[in-house]
């Protein structure tokens, strides 16, 4: 199986390749020299089954995320649905911010970011890193979850594309909780809101437009967790002020 580098971070990298003749992409873990080697080893599998658990869950809700092929323990590596044509939110909303018609596209990935959220907290499944490059969005898929449109269309393309013919896909499980509290939702979008506001500045009405589809989509619990997203970003606030 060759591997082609796609991108690194601070706790794993990403390589492409075809799993069966698949596009695939591989997230392999690195071993923390600082750490004993036992204690490594069991916090990195914990957290890849976490990672796993929470997107097979989300599935199961009607979220999408990439489907599983394959996870290896043993190299510490998730074999995961690669999408060629996807674009990210953050590249979405950048374009919309260029385009006339940007704010009503901006409003409708908004209602779209707020019921994955909002389905995700109903079932207690916390992301832990929602920023707008965690999020895809590509070319609605058919019945059998084929896309033919996506196999022709460039990244540009799907970027001019009507929000109603797109997917939101969720990404990078890494920091994801299960059986999560009201307080850790609440940090959910705390963390939500700082990301799209350093991103995207005055997108404010964005992240308002969020929250009313959060409230939607999560009836039940939106009042315990918003208020709890209020006290972790007056708590951010203060912390701010005082350095």
């Amino acid at each position: 199986m060759e591997l082609s580098l796609f991108k690194q971070g601070a706790e794993a990298k990403l390589e492409k390749c075809l799993f069966y003749g698949k596009p695939c992409l591989v997230k392999k873990r690195f071993n923390k020299k600082y750490r004993h080697e036992v204690l490594d080893r069991m916090l990195t599998t914990q957290r890849i089954k976490s990672e796993v658990r929470a997107m097979i869950r989300c599935r199961t809700y009607g979220i999408h995320t990439p489907t599983i092929y394959m996870v290896d323990m043993e190299s510490s590596c998730i074999y995961m649905e690669y999408f060629k044509n996807a674009v990210t939110v953050r590249e979405f909303v950048n374009n919309c911010r260029s385009q006339q018609e940007g704010s009503e596209h901006l409003l409708a990935i908004a209602e779209m970011i707020g019921q994955v959220i909002g389905i995700a907290h109903k079932h207690n499944i916390v992301h832990g890193d929602l920023t707008t490059s965690n999020m895809l969005l590509t070319p609605q898929r058919d019945n059998t979850g084929n896309s033919d449109q996506s196999l022709h269309l460039t990244n540009t393309e799907v970027l001019e594309m009507d929000p109603s013919n797109l997917d939101l896909i969720l990404i990078d499980f890494g920091l994801s909780l299960m059986e999560a509290t009201p307080e850790d939702k609440g940090v959910d979008l705390y963390v939500l809101e700082r990301a799209l506001l350093s991103t995207h500045p005055n997108t404010d009405f964005v992240f308002s437009a969020i929250l009313a589809s959060y409230h939607d989509h999560n009836p039940l619990g939106a009042s315990e967790v918003i208020k709890k997203f209020e006290e972790v970003r007056l708590r951010g606030r203060k912390r701010t002020m005082v350095g």
